[in-house]
């Protein structure tokens, strides 16, 4: 099991910087779901900024949301 979202701050580049429960900051690419389903919605900033750590993982105010594991796995490091 991953480590689970401790913090997330939305950029500007529709990518996330998450700080997870293990000390770890890195960002996540939101860009390649934004054409996909309930995502879409994403592409307005002012609900792309609403996204706040919930259970674990992170979720916007639209309810879009994705599975902690996805997160850690498809995120990088920052440097």
């Amino acid at each position: 099991m991953s480590p689970r979202v401790a913090e997330v701050t939305p950029n500007a580049d529709y990518t996330v910087t998450i700080v997870f429960t293990n000390g770890e900051r890195r960002i996540f690419d939101v860009k390649p779901y934004l054409d996909k389903g309930f995502f879409k919605d994403l592409r307005d900033a002012a609900l792309f900024r609403s996204v706040k750590p919930f259970l674990g993982s992170i979720q916007w105010q639209g309810g879009q949301d994705f599975c902690p594991d996805t997160l850690y796995a498809d995120s990088v490091p920052t440097r």
